[in-house]
């Protein structure tokens, strides 16, 4: 996507996309926690050191219990009224597989619903129920923060943070919000600036949140900033959310955000759907 892509969505295209993308070739890595795998890992830790990483933040959601595919939403407002799909063939069908309840996807215990708190307690619900599926456990963290800071006489700091697993444009909107806010807090408390990195690594639908995310950091003053931030306003007025989007926006208008560090982003298993802006990350 382009510079001060300004929120467009990405394109579906069948075009060779030529020397935008490489492609390294597989090779099986060594078994986890093994002698070679600890040298690995020991190695990669000393690079990523070296360059200038500070921290690494593991950023995943949940797909059970959230509602994935929008049904919940649309039943709620009376989208899909029975009679709805009258004359159309399969289509009632094709909407109990997406439905809660009848897709198949096992809900989360309690009956918990998004927006998912960021706290250890429900992360460690989600460790218990879905193990690594889409999700970072405490202990795939921890030892990752083991096996890289092995050889380091300064850690990189590892944490994990759980977004909202909101699945909808308002929901990932204020997350992109909720993450920018908790990277400036990070920035503040380890004292991160010129010539320091910070390496986020998203799961999934997490990534959808750093795509929002890299178009808030574009350094230019783009006008569809004001219009997200207006509109997020409009749709929660007061609040945690209502604060954070307050707090960052003079930061990201100012280019202070980060204080300078740079911001380096991975995802794994992110879907195509909204353009990235290349200009403020990396």
């Amino acid at each position: 996507m382009p510079v001060e892509n300004n929120f467009q969505h990405d394109e579906l295209s069948r075009k060779n996309p030529g020397d935008r993308l490489t492609y390294a070739e597989w090779t099986p890595p060594p078994d986890i926690g093994s002698p070679a795998w600890q040298v690995a890992m020991g190695d990669i830790g000393q690079k990523l050191s070296t360059t200038g990483v500070r921290v690494i933040l593991f950023l995943h959601g949940a797909i059970p219990g959230t509602d994935i595919f929008g049904l919940g939403r649309l039943d709620e407002v009376g989208g899909l009224k029975r009679g709805y799909s009258r004359g159309i063939s399969g289509l009632d069908s094709l909407l109990s597989f997406m439905r809660e309840g009848t897709n198949g996807i096992t809900p989360l215990p309690g009956g918990l619903k998004p927006p998912l708190p960021n706290d250890e307690a429900t992360k460690n619900l989600l460790d218990s129920q879905i193990g690594d599926a889409g999700n970072f456990t405490a202990q795939t963290v921890e030892q990752c923060r083991k096996a890289l800071n092995q050889q380091l006489t300064t850690p990189i700091i590892c944490l994990r943070e759980l977004w909202s697993s909101e699945h909808h444009h308002l929901g990932r909107a204020l997350a992109a919000c909720r993450l920018l806010d908790r990277l400036h807090t990070l920035v503040r408390e380890h004292r991160l600036g010129a010539g320091d990195r910070i390496l986020i690594q998203a799961h999934g639908q997490a990534g959808l949140v750093l795509a929002l995310a890299s178009n808030l950091l574009c350094p230019s003053p783009i006008t569809g900033r004001k219009t997200f931030f207006d509109l997020l306003l409009a749709a929660t007025p007061q609040g945690p959310d209502a604060q954070a989007v307050h707090r960052i926006d003079p930061l990201l208008t100012s280019g202070s955000l980060l204080n300078g560090a740079a911001l380096d982003l991975v995802t794994f298993g992110t879907p195509v759907r909204y353009g990235w802006d290349p200009s403020g990350i990396g």
